[in-house]
């Protein structure tokens, strides 16, 4: 009678779980890294970098303040000369300037909007206070627009916008690697339903609750939509490439970037270079600038452009997605005959194990650290 074996499991190799540990520390130091660099090389230095900022008189003494003004500023400011109020307030509304002097010996006014930037404004006072100082006279500023009821600063928008994209790229690693055995059409789909319910838990959260949108809320509504289904399809379809990096690399898209040019916090007259530069044409401004236009300035001051950015994001995300199915489709083509001619020569034993599970745990214990 033969006595029955007991199968010993062979010892870990010495320092394998310390590498295996170091390897998935790279990406929350990368993250780190990314987060310092992006926000404090945005944000650590504001100064005007062209501040568009109008004299408004035909009076010769105007014009020559306006020349003095642009002189001892540089490249600081655009300083122009306007004929009157109604077109200093106009300029105001189109969201082309950010601030209109109106001098006076005695009572001197500075027109401003401050929806459109609550920092700009500021910078714009305090270029104009320096003028009025040397009258010995106070400047008196007036608001032309109305902010919402729970949102007096300005910023209730941006923060939104942070709501929906931690609510958009956090689920992307949860659809890629819990969902990772569904295919592509269907990955889709519910991608198309967590960026709806992310929308509508913005839209909800912002409005009836926190009133920083008290009106248009479907016109706000829509563009959360459209901007959290771009996200979260440029997600879906790098999974396929990216796989546990995705999270990573989503981050950087839409944190570190996206924040940042964002206009959320200063306006690229107050930033200049690389995130002045993004925000012309990176999601997330096109999101805020045209919930910034629709709320505040009737829908114009740029409202069609911001909204091609959103959709041109989306289109983006399409083709992106089809690229990911394509290369999806011949990569099971392949691993079908790999994996018959493996049946074959392995006699039908399971060369698998659970690599895919742990796999998809690393990718959703990433996806926690990035959130």
């Amino acid at each position: 009678m033969s006595t029955p074996r007991t199968t010993v499991a062979a010892p870990a190799a010495p320092g394998h779980p310390l590498k295996h540990l170091a390897l998935h520390l790279i990406t929350p130091l990368l993250m780190c890294l990314g987060m310092a660099l992006a926000y404090q090389g945005a944000f650590h230095q504001p100064e005007p970098h062209h501040l568009k900022v109008a004299v408004v008189g035909t009076a010769p003494e105007a014009r020559a303040l306006a020349g003095t003004v642009q002189a001892g500023a540089g490249d600081a400011l655009d300083v122009t000369a306007l004929p009157d109020r109604a077109a200093a307030e106009q300029g105001l509304r189109d969201r082309e300037r950010v601030g209109a002097f109106l001098p006076d010996p005695s009572h001197p006014e500075l027109l401003v909007a401050r929806a459109n930037s609550d920092t700009s404004a500021m910078a714009a006072e305090k270029v104009f206070q320096h003028v009025t100082a040397r009258q010995g006279v106070p400047l008196a500023v007036t608001d032309l627009t109305t902010p919402s009821e729970g949102d007096p600063t300005g910023q209730g928008l941006f923060f939104l916008l942070v709501a929906l994209s931690i609510g958009s790229y956090g689920s992307v690693a949860v659809i890629g690697a819990a969902g990772a055995a569904l295919g592509m059409r269907i990955r889709v789909l519910v991608g198309l339903g967590v960026s709806l319910a992310v929308s509508v838990i913005g839209i909800v959260t912002a409005g009836p609750v926190f009133h920083v949108v008290d009106h248009d809320l479907a016109g706000v509504w829509a563009l959360g939509w459209l901007y959290s289904a771009g996200v979260v399809g440029i997600g879906i379809g790098l999974h396929t490439f990216l796989k546990r990096w995705t999270t990573l690399v989503m981050m950087v898209l839409f944190v570190m970037l996206n924040f940042t040019s964002s206009g959320g916090v200063y306006r690229p007259d107050l930033q200049g270079g690389f995130f002045g530069g993004l925000h012309s044409f990176w999601t997330g401004a096109g999101f805020l600038e045209g919930a910034r236009s629709l709320l505040y300035f009737d829908g114009g001051a740029g409202f069609g452009g911001h909204l091609l950015t959103l959709v041109l994001w989306l289109v983006a995300a399409g083709a992106l997605l089809l690229g990911a199915a394509r290369y999806e489709r011949r990569g099971r083509a392949v691993a079908g005959v790999a994996g018959v001619a493996g049946a074959v020569g392995a006699g039908g034993k399971d060369p698998g194990g659970s690599n895919g599970s742990e796999a998809a745990e690393e990718e959703m214990e990433e996806s926690a650290v990035a959130v």
